[in-house]
């Protein structure tokens, strides 16, 4: 089984469990207790879950965020897809935020080589920018544990000072009844102040996003310019959203 495959395999399986040994988690996964206990470290770094003598129980609350670790590795080629996308509607010369999160990470790359302005609002997406033609604003703040999302008052400040042409945004949770949502509280209002400096919003969420509601609302889907997603979002959603004045690109 692949890494990534297993450190997803033993996060679920702790959470859906509470805990288990090391023991269980060999047979569950057909690794090595050695290797078993290597995994359980990066994942107590990731903070999902806390080691015991023997074993590990899970940190992570019922319909809590997946660590980076794990979603940075999945649907990569389609988030990808929706980057290059956006980045096409990107013109040089911009002044652009952008959001944390796996998909944001993916744009960029995609903007790293172009000539504009960028604030990444993760230490993930600013590294992804050093060495490229892109000039890189930092804001202030506090790296989320393992997102490294800049969140916090200062974070807060360096965005009320600025005035940006595009915010590309990465919710947890985008559909039109409940709007565009966040985990966790502290990156909601984050969101919501990269979207009130920025004259234009863009929404960049693979196909699973459509089905998810997080806890904290960020803001109703009208205010939203653009949703760039894959062309399998429920296409409910998609009429949904075109009605309601947003222009809806999709990928293949």
């Amino acid at each position: 089984m692949a890494s990534t495959n297993r450190l997803r395999r033993i996060t679920e399986a702790t959470r859906r469990s509470g805990e288990l040994t090391v023991a269980e988690l060999a047979e569950l996964t057909g690794a090595s207790e050695m290797t078993i206990r290597r995994d359980l470290e990066t994942l107590a770094d990731q903070g999902v879950l806390e080691r015991f003598r023997g074993g590990a129980r899970s940190l992570l609350l019922r319909g809590e965020e997946p660590p980076f670790l794990l979603r940075v590795t999945e649907a990569t080629e389609a988030k990808q897809r929706i980057a290059a996308d956006i980045a096409n509607l990107i013109a040089d010369g911009e002044s652009v935020v952008l959001d944390s999160g796996t998909t944001c990470l993916q744009v960029a790359y995609a903007l790293r080589d172009r000539k504009v302005t960028v604030m990444p609002l993760s230490l993930h997406a600013a590294n992804a920018l050093i060495g490229g033609t892109a000039k890189i604003l930092m804001a202030g703040g506090e790296p989320r544990s393992g997102e490294l999302a800049l969140t916090g008052p200062l974070a807060e400040a360096s965005l009320a000072a600025l005035r940006f042409d595009t915010a590309i945004i990465g919710p947890c949770g985008l559909n039109t009844a409940n709007g565009l949502t966040a985990h966790d509280l502290a990156d909601a209002a984050i969101k919501r102040a990269a979207m009130a400096s920025s004259r234009r919003l863009i929404a960049a969420a693979d196909a699973s996003k459509f089905t998810r509601t997080a806890l904290a609302f960020v803001t109703p889907v009208t205010t939203l310019n653009a949703v760039v997603t894959e062309e399998t979002a429920p296409q409910q959603e998609i009429d949904a959203l075109t009605a309601a004045g947003v222009t809806v690109r999709t990928v293949p």
